[in-house]
């Protein structure tokens, strides 16, 4: 999901929705690199509290030092499988629709 403007109000709306339906949830994995944009402002730790104004929560960096090629080397193959195999076997094209209100 992308967020909306500079801002990211979308995703902030989303992780506030997915926090509120679950309260127990501390931590979420994110897909930041630290050549990303405000990469270079987190710690060299792999872990980072939410900014201010964001919903509260640990994001953890699993692939902060990462660089776009061991991405796509690690990830293009299975994700290209689900894509191929369709995203409809997996629910995930109905799911999206019925909490994006995006009719498919």
């Amino acid at each position: 999901m992308a967020g909306k403007g500079k801002g990211g109000g979308a995703m902030k709306e989303a992780f506030a929705q997915y926090l509120g339906r679950n309260p127990g949830v501390e931590a979420i994995f994110v897909g930041t690199r630290r050549t990303d944009p405000h990469g270079g402002m987190l710690s060299g730790e792999g872990f980072d509290m939410t900014d201010g104004g964001w919903p509260r929560f640990m994001r953890v960096h699993p692939v902060i030092e990462w660089h776009y090629v061991e991405v796509w080397a690690t990830f293009e193959y299975p994700l290209l499988r689900a894509l191929r195999s369709g995203i409809y076997e997996f629910g995930w094209h109905e799911r999206y629709a019925s909490e994006s209100g995006v009719e498919g």
